[in-house]
């Protein structure tokens, strides 16, 4: 890799703040050095906890976010353009500004004890990872597990954390009842540039773990190849996915890299600081995918992309399901467990 330049913060994927739309604030280029490791947890209490999925191209029909912010600091991620409606950057702010929202599983366990709630799997999270940093502290995804397994309500979880282990004494039995389904996102193969890519998530090594171990508990494990990077990590479609069914897990998925909003200045700036050679090679290539845009919002086409050079990574998917995915089964959601938990009076009929 390139020598970085003097300032590089290491540690973190955003080496900039880009300026909130929403607020008359401007960041300064270079931030104090003795602060710009640090990471701030603001507590939050929100009045309701479910979001509402409304993107026909995402699957579910609702999603919850115990945290808003990541400190994993994965360079590419659409969810930095939320933080901005919080007050804050999508840059350095959303890795080192992290809000919690202590009363999450309170907030759930109203919501699916009503009468007129019925049983439909809830995305964990959809936006910011359940089982960053901040989890070994607050401890809200476990509180929010127990509470999904006491009501035997299905939940499906997406994480790039091998943290997710500690919780199998949950998801062991929630798995059994067909209650549970898990993802785990794996972006490279290759550790050193996973750690630039991705700072502060877990190794390589540590998530193929986390699939094997929750894969022989009997949790059915999904893994994410997402997103592919063109000319970046689109060469290891298929030994990712080899990986993938060597440790057990029954399906995956992908997308392409599309940089929205302020994630494109921010990738753009993390890539010309990491990879200055090869960083126009793969602007251009994300470019090529979608219509000549870094950008792409468009239901169907946002995370497929379109042209040669999608279509080429999309066939080596397929190619990849064919050989080490073929006879794996996927099993479906338990819906009917729920009523009876949340109405114990219906056991005695």
């Amino acid at each position: 890799m390139e020598e970085r330049p003097d300032q590089y913060r290491k540690g973190r994927g955003a080496q900039i703040n880009p300026p909130n739309p929403y607020h008359n604030l401007r960041y300064d280029e270079i931030p104090d050095p003795e602060k710009e490791l640090r990471t701030e947890y603001i507590e939050v209490h929100p009045k309701s906890i479910l979001n509402k999925v409304t993107s026909p191209d995402i699957p579910g029909d609702y999603s919850m976010n115990p945290y808003q912010g990541c400190e994993h600091g994965c360079v590419y991620c659409y969810a930095r353009n939320t933080h901005p409606y919080w007050g804050y950057s999508a840059g350095l702010d959303f890795e080192q500004k992290v809000l919690i929202k202590k009363n999450a599983a309170e907030l759930l366990e109203a919501e699916i004890r009503k009468k007129t709630w019925n049983a439909t799997p809830i995305l964990l999270a959809g936006n910011t990872d359940i089982y960053q940093p901040a989890e070994r502290q607050y401890r809200i995804t476990r509180a929010i597990l127990e509470v999904l397994w006491r009501y035997k309500h299905p939940a499906g979880l997406i994480t790039k954390n091998s943290l997710v282990l500690r919780d199998l004494d949950i998801l062991a039995p929630m798995a059994e009842q067909r209650l549970v389904h898990v993802s785990i996102s794996l972006t490279t193969l290759n550790e050193d540039l996973r750690r630039m890519l991705e700072p502060r998530t877990s190794s390589v090594a540590q998530r193929l773990k986390a699939v094997e171990s929750l894969s022989a508990a009997g949790v059915p494990v999904n893994v994410m190849l997402s997103p592919i990077i063109p000319g970046l990590t689109d060469h290891e479609i298929l030994p990712m996915a080899k990986a993938a069914a060597d440790h057990g897990a029954l399906s995956f998925g992908h997308s392409v890299v599309r940089l929205n909003g302020d994630v494109a200045a921010i990738f753009e700036d993390w890539i010309r600081k990491n990879m200055p050679d090869r960083a126009d090679r793969v602007l251009n290539r994300i470019r090529d995918c979608h219509g000549g845009n870094l950008n792409e919002s468009r239901f169907g086409k946002r995370m497929r992309g379109e042209g040669e050079i999608a279509n080429v990574i999309h066939n080596q998917a397929k190619l990849a399901k064919k050989q080490y995915f073929a006879g794996k089964e996927w099993p479906a959601y338990n819906l009917e467990l729920h009523e009876q938990a949340k109405n114990p009076q219906l056991r005695l009929f």
